[in-house]
């Protein structure tokens, strides 16, 4: 496994987020792993502490890649390849919910899978069966280290923990029915990209912390003037920067979490023993594909 830029934690940016230019640029890498490129060149930067990150645009820079288009496998596989153990993955969200506004932030700990046209949500198959855990999708230390840093938002911004989001196929937006619907199911915010890339993150062991950004509430709300781009766009603004306030403050702690051990739930070493194939009956390539991620396991 590359350990060369000596990278712990990764940054995945969503709408809105889409590069950490004030940071120090240490490199830029584009590795092709077994399920192809990356949605971009990962950037590997440095904070003022010290600290090295790498940074993905799930949709690459340049918003040019749909929700459903995004190559998460390698996504995944070129960050755990890289030695990152921890991911804050950050979206843009519509809010369910009245008390979470536009330019709130949310921390998710539940999760309910809307997306019905993605095949590529295991690294698993192809002649390996593995099953993993998900009942709690998400990673509480996460969680609530970033929530420690609340104090640093602008805008009057707040940030709310344990909620439910909603992944939805799209590219189009709810209809009222469905928005009513997760409304009913308990959904609190809703987005397109949380699945499979949580999914993923867990086969491949990394700890996983989906970061929301509140853009509009979802079409649920009509008594109110119906938003406009416009509003969204700044709304987005006003979110990536507080998303890189929030980042500068949580990133030095979470780094010394993940290399002091101290950093729970730990998921190293659960996929060991996930494995259902007989070993006589496991597929060579696909095995090989998972050294990649996963060395020696299979």
């Amino acid at each position: 496994m590359s350990e060369q830029h000596d990278v712990k934690i990764a940054v995945i940016g969503g709408s809105g987020l889409y590069n950490l230019e004030e940071l120090e640029f240490v490199a830029e890498v584009n590795p092709e792993t077994p399920w192809g490129f990356a949605s971009d060149k990962i950037i590997i930067s440095k904070l003022p502490s010290g600290t090295k990150i790498a940074f993905l645009a799930r949709h690459g820079r340049g918003h040019y890649l749909l929700p459903s288009e995004v190559p998460v496998r390698a996504n995944i596989a070129a960050l755990k390849h890289l030695g990152v153990e921890a991911i804050l993955a950050f979206s843009a969200v519509g809010s369910l919910r009245e008390e979470i506004p536009p330019c709130d932030f949310v921390l998710p700990d539940q999760l309910i899978d809307r997306t019905r046209d993605r095949e590529t949500n295991t690294f698993f198959g192809g002649g390996v069966v593995a099953h993993t855990g998900f009942a709690e999708p998400f990673h509480a230390g996460i969680a609530d280290l970033i929530s420690s840093h609340k104090d640093v938002l602008d805008f009057n911004s707040k940030i709310h923990k344990n909620k439910t989001a909603v992944c939805m196929e799209g590219p189009a937006f709810s209809t009222r029915a469905e928005s009513h619907m997760y409304r009913a199911w308990g959904g609190d915010i809703i987005n397109m990209s949380a699945l499979p890339e949580a999914k993923l993150a867990r086969e491949a062991e990394i700890a996983y912390q989906l970061v929301c950004m509140s853009t509009d509430y979802d079409c649920w709300r009509i008594d109110e003037e119906s938003v406009t781009v416009e509003t969204v766009m700044q709304n987005m603004v006003n979110n990536g920067a507080n998303a890189k306030r929030l980042l500068t403050a949580v990133l030095p702690d979470l780094d010394k979490a993940v290399r002091e051990n101290t950093l729970k739930p730990c998921f190293k070493g659960t996929m060991k023993f996930a494995g259902m194939t007989a070993k006589e009956k496991r597929n060579p390539e696909t095995v090989e594909k998972l050294n990649y991620i996963l060395p020696g396991y299979y």
